[in-house]
């Protein structure tokens, strides 16, 4: 199960440590969006966007009154894993499965290591 590290959710499994943002609002067993950085072993970081597909349609509809993509007519997001249940134990089996597959690497975005980023 997830455990709070400062502003994270943060998961480790023997294959994975998974970080996630908490967001105000969202309940870790029923939000139905979540951006996450999950690290291997080997230190290297990939990121996702995981989201149910009602997240999708509600962000479509939010759209129809902002005008975004053509008033909500589609829907694209970088690095996207489309969960059919909410909640980060769903996060947490899609991120399991990605990597048991190794696709991993062709779903989500890779990060540059952490030696590297200014701050």
């Amino acid at each position: 199960m997830e455990q709070v590290d400062g502003p994270f959710y943060h998961v480790v499994e023997p294959t994975f440590e998974l970080l996630i943002p908490q967001w105000e609002g969202h309940d870790p067993l029923t939000q139905q969006e979540a951006d996450a950085t999950i690290i291997l072993p080997d230190g290297s970081r990939y990121y996702g966007t995981f989201m149910t597909p009602d997240a999708i349609t509600a962000v479509m509809q939010r759209w129809q009154s902002t005008g975004e993509c053509l008033s909500g007519s589609y829907f694209w997001c970088t690095d996207l894993i489309i969960i059919h249940r909410p909640g980060i134990p769903a996060i947490v089996e899609a991120v399991r499965d990605l990597i048991d597959s190794g696709e991993l690497s062709g779903a989500c975005a890779i990060l540059e290591p952490e030696n590297l980023r200014s701050g």
